[in-house]
């Protein structure tokens, strides 16, 4: 199967200025002028796989502000090497400030890929193109800025609303953080249009790409977390026609050879294998610290012990549930010794190149939708026989009884703990807390769990005790704060409270 062409740095290559004096103007060999470019179809296709690329790009990282701050993960301790305490690791024991390197690094790469997104969508309204071909490359582009805004304002609440490139340099300091509420209706506006313009279906050359459903799924979701319980469950039952099916098999959905199957929505292209820089490596990423080849397949590698399953996540599994064993062990074997600690085997499949996976990232499955529709349907009317069959057609394939006769708030207990079982490990768990908690409630959840953690952590710390902030979540973390680098650039940015 032929995957999309990701051409990550090929925006970046742009000639975006000219000389006036004809004396300083001059070919560059290496880079391609916007005035020569953005003519063709081709071109088009190829600007917005750019874009495609970004997103590679953040969902290698994901996992560190969707897994790490929530209850299902934890990281391998390391009491050699504390460089990342001020990083990635702030963000597991919530310790996150304005200073982490981590949050200035998503910042810049959003809003470089908003800037991309924004400029191909002005070359393409001006363009030649027939509505034909037009049409899609638009839909995938506006669902790919409203997904970016989607994330943004889970992270950060307000945030800098731009739907056009600035014509001067200068006017960026004149931005300023919108209000949530535009932020929500931009990223509604941008769904509802590319679901009229994006296809259900694409031909096999081009697989992978956002399609009808993807963007009817997405939109969902946005209802749901804004609690539009009734736009909701009408965005969702439209992809119910559209052919989409659970997988036979839970497993199918992380196969490399199963790539973008019946229960595929939408997830992100990686190809490993080969030296095209488009492979994935989360294997690597989640298994042990000192695993070194016992679950890669390939010795004298390092692996980064991040994305530990938590001892509470192992407890929420029922007695017979099929994922579990799909989606972790609890120990692994190194040199004909058992280790007792857990990692993710979700994406660990073999593979040929030493750190080159095959794996895609699952972004929206349709057990996510299942499930999604019992909770719009559970909070809109209150339980209903349509509700339990959405939950239980989930629970079927992971070997479980149904469930039945709930309330609504013990259905609502259950629908969020078969998200966390059947989501585990895909980045859903920390906005699915977000979402369903208010500030105070999700900090007290967190604090509940920090204690737990603290008092039997799920690794082994070499003997160093935990900081005195370490799980102390306060109710402003329910936000991320803007980074420190941004504040300083432009003094007109405000500072998330709390910070």
């Amino acid at each position: 199967m032929k995957k999309i062409t990701v051409i990550g740095t090929f925006l970046l290559c742009m000639t975006q200025f000219s000389c006036k004096d004809d004396f300083l103007v001059t070919t560059d060999p290496t880079r391609i002028g916007t005035d020569l470019f953005y003519k063709t179809e081709t071109q088009f296709l190829q600007a917005l796989n750019g874009v495609y690329g970004q997103l590679q790009q953040m969902t290698s990282s994901a996992y560190i502000f969707q897994e790490f701050p929530s209850d299902n993960t934890t990281l391998d301790f390391n009491p050699l090497d504390r460089g990342g305490a001020a990083g990635w690791e702030a963000f597991e024991f919530s310790t996150v400030n304005q200073g982490n390197g981590e949050i200035a690094n998503i910042w810049n790469l959003y809003y470089s890929a908003l800037y991309n997104t924004n400029y191909t969508l002005e070359k393409l309204s001006t363009s030649t193109l027939d509505a034909a071909a037009k049409g899609p490359i638009e839909g995938q582009l506006k669902f790919l800025r409203a997904y970016f805004y989607f994330h943004l304002v889970q992270y950060f609440g307000d945030v800098i609303l731009v739907t056009s490139t600035l014509a001067n340099p200068n006017e960026a300091f004149d931005l300023v953080r919108s209000p949530q509420a535009e932020a929500w209706a931009q990223i509604e506006k941008d769904l509802k249009e590319a679901v009229a313009l994006l296809p259900a279906t694409y031909p096999a050359a081009q697989v992978g790409r956002v399609t009808k459903g993807a963007a009817l799924g997405i939109l969902g979701k946005v209802y749901l977390t804004q609690k539009k319980y009734t736009d909701a469950v009408t965005t969702l039952k439209q992809i119910l026609p559209l052919g989409y099916s659970l997988n036979p098999l839970y497993t199918d959905n992380f196969n490399p050879a199963k790539k973008n199957g019946p229960e595929s929505l939408f997830e992100v292209q990686y190809q490993g294998g080969n030296d095209l820089g488009e492979w994935s490596n989360f294997a690597y990423v989640f298994a042990p610290r000192l695993s070194a080849g016992a679950i890669t397949g390939f010795a004298n590698t390092a692996p980064s012990g991040r994305n530990i399953p938590t001892n509470d996540l192992i407890a929420a599994y029922e007695p017979g549930d099929v994922r579990k064993d799909a989606s972790l062990k609890t120990s692994y074997t190194l040199n004909g010794t058992v280790v007792n600690m857990p990692y993710v085997i979700k994406y660990t499949y073999p593979h040929t190149i030493t750190g080159r996976t095959d794996n895609n990232w699952p972004v929206l499955r349709y057990a996510d939708v299942l499930l999604m529709l019992a909770e719009s349907i559970n909070e809109a009317t209150g339980p209903s026989a349509e509700a339990f069959d959405y939950l239980n057609q989930v629970r079927k394939r992971a070997g479980l009884a149904p469930k039945t006769g709930l309330d609504k708030v013990a259905l609502r207990d259950a629908i969020l703990k078969e998200r966390r079982v059947e989501l585990a490990f895909e980045n859903h768990r920390w906005f699915d807390l977000r979402r369903t908690k208010t500030p105070a409630e999700l900090a007290a959840f967190m604090n509940a769990y920090g204690a737990k953690e603290k008092a039997k952590p799920t690794v082994d710390r070499g003997g160093i005790a935990f900081n005195a902030q370490d799980y102390v979540y306060t109710e402003n973390e329910y936000y991320l704060p803007i980074p420190a680098p941004q504040i300083l650039i432009n003094s007109k940015l405000t500072q998330n409270q709390g910070y």
